[in-house]
């Protein structure tokens, strides 16, 4: 009897906790929208920016299994404790577990041969996964898994049938895409305590992490293994793995805590004494899950249809798996200069997909994530200091150099222009302009010509439209602080966009001298990594100017010649050629939303007086390229950025400007949403008469009066305060026409 009242009480209790994770706001989130077509999300457990991603991976490799797991898929390897989301290289998936019954198999195996190795196959009919738990049977095994994690440590509960010969792989060799182990130890400490590290290659070119595994039940035997069995308790190697093998009864459970830590497997250990001291599988899965809510409920959004709220929330969920945390709990970190820094002051992070995110998700954090953009500048100041120049794509310690432009810039500045305090404005204004001095990357280019010769450096014109940028946002902090010679010098090379412009064409193209473009030239043409755009074309690239919208209204011959090359751009169509990129995707004539260059594209007809055909575009793109099916992104989602764009569109506008401080009204899609800030402050946006075809504003109150102007700063949000749409069914041709009511590009101090 007191058996059966304790199964009863642990039914009960398991019932309880997974239909109180059903409740809230992430009960909306659907982890697999994006596991499909080429979003390569991660799919797995984690909390908000936790530095654990745990997380099954595939049998498959390739483009699309960037982040390990794509649905197409039916093949598991095992749960490694490391994963990028939506990345277009592959990385991590370190410290990979795998459970298994029968003899003991150290290799993955392959699609050819998956019986002789520890591959299993499963079916999606037997897998779950919402914010903070995944689960999923091993069919090969009768293994059920299940998952969650804390910020530095994952758990897993594993549930063998009826077996001598019940074993967990710990596999140092796999990783994920470009990794490569270089070298792995591990060591059985004692009968439930099993450690180790793994050093590897790939994207990030020097990684490191420890761990230390606790185990639920004693292990029975243990081995260890390199290219083969080795005797003793410790192995290190290029290919270490650890067996631990167990006798279990049917249906038991074995729980594994896994401590992950940049610096040392004490601080490992640390990470599992200080965030999970207990086994508490349900109460872990409930924390998590709660840590998702808490940040869910900073926007509340009312409609009455249900799979718009599935398709935000599942976004605003993605703009928070980075960038991670990437230090201990004892505030120790490894650096890029490959020194352990100690009592830093601020909580250091990794994962930073700069030329991606800087357009809208560091923008959104500037609204939803306060106290984390201080960490974010202050982690990226660190960087600076250590490695010489802000970061471009940097990952796990390491400098990639991955794509172009020095994109931390607008980030460090718009925080600064927005009022953030909470790092160093002095360092800061001194990272940004030894970035753009140094003599790298095309950089010296631009301080002798202006321009990036196209015989030069591969990607010339994007590089060259990216670095205009940044040197326009250094000119605003420049002038900010009063330096008036950095603002005029900065401000120039913030104008150097117009030297890739031909008036002959029309368009932005690469340029070999002052006199001379590259011949011949094709608009429509995309060559990549060896052309003279990064993954793009002339057409999308010559819009590439959101610093100077005016300028460039200029530079096309006024409003309405503006307009009309817009309108082409969204309908013309021609050959990209046979290199062009797969990231180019969620194509609207030339209009590519599955890449980010074209992100902003779709608000600068507000800059010309016709914010009705940012309306039509906005909720096009947001019907069309967003849904609630795993192939519901159109595109990689690129760290946050691609779900940062429909958090901000749904919501009815979106910061072309990366650091002006202003937000272009385009739709919104629901009838209210509240945003919460800080100091217990809301800012609610109400759409009256809102509906699909009532997709157009006719008129805006602001607190209860008229507001003509098409777009709203920062400064008035975060005030708080209530934004009121009239929508309707028809352009209005007066409200946000006026020359005045335009949104403008240059802060006004």
């Amino acid at each position: 009897m007191k058996k059966f009242c304790l199964l009863l009480l642990a039914a009960c209790t398991s019932a309880s906790v997974y239909s109180q994770v059903a409740t809230g706001l992430a009960k909306y989130v659907d982890p697999f929208i994006g596991t499909g077509f080429h979003g390569h999300v991660f799919m797995g457990a984690n909390v908000p920016f936790g530095a654990v991603q745990l997380g099954p991976a595939n049998l498959s490799e390739g483009w699309d299994w960037c982040s390990g797991y794509h649905i197409s898929d039916s093949t598991i390897i095992g749960f490694g404790h490391t994963h990028l989301s939506g990345t277009g290289i592959g990385d991590l998936g370190d410290i990979v577990l795998m459970p298994t019954t029968g003899d003991i198999k150290v290799y993955k195996g392959s699609l050819n041969n998956m019986d002789g190795g520890y591959v299993s196959k499963f079916s999606h009919k037997d897998e779950t996964a919402f914010p903070g738990y995944y689960a999923v049977k091993l069919q090969r095994y009768n293994i059920g898994v299940k998952l969650t994690a804390t910020k530095r440590v994952g758990f897993h509960e594993y549930t063998f049938p009826k077996t001598d010969q019940a074993h967990i792989v710990i596999d140092l060799q796999q990783g994920i895409g470009w990794d490569a182990p270089t070298e792995t130890s591990v060591q059985q400490v004692n009968d439930t305590t099993i450690t180790g590290y793994r050093y590897s290659k790939g994207w990030a070119k020097d990684q490191r992490i420890y761990f230390t595994m606790i185990l639920s039940k004693p292990v029975k035997n243990f081995t260890v293994y390199d290219s083969t069995a080795r005797d003793g308790k410790t192995v290190t190697g290029n290919k270490v793995k650890g067996v631990a093998t167990f006798a279990t009864a049917d249906n038991e459970k074995i729980y594994v805590k896994v401590g992950i830590s940049p610096v040392s497997i004490a601080n490992a250990m640390l990470n599992i004494k200080t965030e999970l001291p207990g086994w508490d599988f349900n109460k872990t899965v409930t924390a998590a899950n709660a840590d998702w809510n808490k940040e869910f409920s900073k926007v509340a959004v009312k409609t009455t249809d249900d799979v718009k709220k599935k398709v935000f929330y599942t976004a605003m969920y993605h703009t928070m798996i980075a960038p991670s945390v990437f230090n201990d709990v004892n505030g120790e970190y490894w650096g890029t200069d490959k020194v352990v820094h100690k009592n830093a002051g601020f909580t250091n992070l990794t994962t930073f997909s700069l030329w991606d995110t800087y357009r809208a998700a560091n923008p959104l954090f500037t609204v939803l994530q306060p106290q984390r953009v201080n960490d974010m500048i202050s982690t990226m100041l660190a960087i600076y200091q250590q490695q010489g120049k802000l970061p471009v794509w940097h990952l796990m310690a390491n400098e990639t150099d991955c794509m172009v432009g020095y994109s931390a810039v607008p980030i460090v500045v718009d925080a600064f222009l927005k009022g953030y305090k909470g790092f160093d404005a002095k360092l800061a204004y001194e990272a940004v302009k030894a970035t753009a001095m140094k003599e790298e990357r095309g950089i010296n280019y631009v301080k002798n010509l202006g321009f990036i010769p196209a015989d030069s450096t591969a990607e010339s014109v994007s590089m060259g439209l990216e670095y205009a940028i940044d040197d326009w946002c250094i000119a605003q902090m420049a002038k900010k602080l009063g330096n008036v010679a950095d603002y005029n010098y900065f401000l120039k090379r913030g104008n150097n966009y117009k030297n890739y412009f031909d008036t002959k064409t029309g368009f932005m193209r690469a340029r070999l001298s002052k006199t001379a473009f590259r011949e011949p030239f094709d608009p429509f043409q995309s060559r990549h990594i060896h052309g003279d755009f990064t993954e793009g074309n002339s057409w999308q690239y010559t819009w590439l100017v959101p610093q100077d919208v005016e300028g460039l209204i200029k530079l096309l011959g006024g409003d309405k010649a503006f307009v009309t090359k817009l309108d082409q751009f969204f309908v013309a169509k021609g050959d990209m050629g046979p290199e062009a990129s797969n990231d180019i995707s969620g194509l609207i004539g030339q209009y590519a939303h599955g890449n980010e260059p074209s992100h902003h594209i779709t608000y600068m007809y507000a800059y010309a007086g016709q914010p009705w055909k940012t309306a039509e575009k906005v909720r096009g793109i947001v019907k069309d390229f967003y849904t609630d099916k795993t192939d519901g992104i159109i595109g990689n989602e690129d760290v946050g950025q691609m779900s940062a764009w429909y958090v901000f569109s749904s919501l009815g506008f979106y910061p072309v400007n990366p650091a002006n401080g202003n937000y272009v009204f385009g739709s919104p899609l629901f009838d209210e949403a509240t945003i919460s800030l800080a100091g217990n402050k809301k800012f609610t946006l109400i759409a009256r008469n809102n509906s699909e075809q009532n997709k157009y504003i006719q008129s805006v109150k602001y607190n209860g009066k008229p507001y003509t102007k098409s777009y709203i700063s920062h400064a008035d949000l975060i005030k708080g305060g209530t934004l009121v749409f009239e929508m309707g069914p028809k352009p209005s041709l007066t409200w946000g026409v006026k020359p005045a009511d335009r949104p403008y590009s240059a802060p006004k101090f």
